[in-house]
């Protein structure tokens, strides 16, 4: 086992020990997946996340059989707290996962984790055969071995420019259209790491969606 796995945060080899016997694709996402490629951790997190496929949800339901579930859709209220039973949801979906309904009801909705608690956040995503489909329109889709590879510590993690392209499109939140700090300060952090052309990639990409992005900056184009 390598150093960098060794030296990984508790909770992301918490995270790794769940997750191992879940036979479907699954990759680290969100701020904990910006730390993997730096190496280290770089700011407080509310909870831990990660992504799988919308036709996957009935299997991560099953995975966490045991776990107190919140699920949010378009069909769910925001401030909802009643527990997902594995009715199918409908995207944008992301699922809350705690270890025990009192821990749950203490983040969702208010969103004021217990410091350690090991919160999971499960985002679905779309596939559309071997593609990542990262955006619907425009459409933005990238082959699933260019999404995603496994990081220094150990775990399938969405690559560097697919999670900032993700945190760019979710910079503006819906109401308010209010910035979410945490999200430009891990583009700064990881915008030195790219390489040439995941620079060029993500500069067009974020181009698409939101033209005038304060991120595209520093970006080619």
């Amino acid at each position: 086992m390598s150093s960098s796995v060794l030296d990984r945060p508790e909770l992301v080899g918490r995270l790794a020990g769940l997750m191992s016997t879940f036979r479907h694709n699954w990759y680290l996402c969100g701020g904990w997946a910006v730390d993997s490629w730096l190496g280290c951790q770089t700011r407080d997190h509310l909870d831990i996340d990660i992504t799988v496929f919308e036709d996957d949800q009935r299997a991560i339901f099953e995975h966490l059989a045991d776990w107190a579930l919140v699920a949010h859709d378009p069909n769910t209220a925001g401030d909802a707290r009643e527990p997902w039973d594995g009715r199918r949801l409908e995207l944008p979906a992301h699922i809350h996962a705690a270890q025990s309904v009192e821990i749950l009801h203490a983040w969702v909705p208010s969103g004021m984790a217990q410091r350690d608690a090991f919160n999971l956040e499960v985002i679905l995503n779309e596939r559309d055969g071997q593609d990542w489909l990262l955006s619907g329109e425009p459409r933005i889709a990238l082959p699933l071995d260019r999404c995603a590879r496994q990081s220094p510590w150990g775990l399938p993690t969405a690559a560097p420019d697919v999670l900032l392209f993700y945190k760019a499109t979710a910079y503006f939140a819906v109401e308010g259209m209010k910035e979410r700090p945490h999200d430009e300060a891990d583009f700064l952090a990881l915008l030195p790491e790219l390489t040439g052309r995941q620079r060029q990639w993500l500069g067009e990409a974020i181009r698409l969606v939101h033209p005038r992005h304060p991120w595209l900056a520093p970006l080619p184009g």
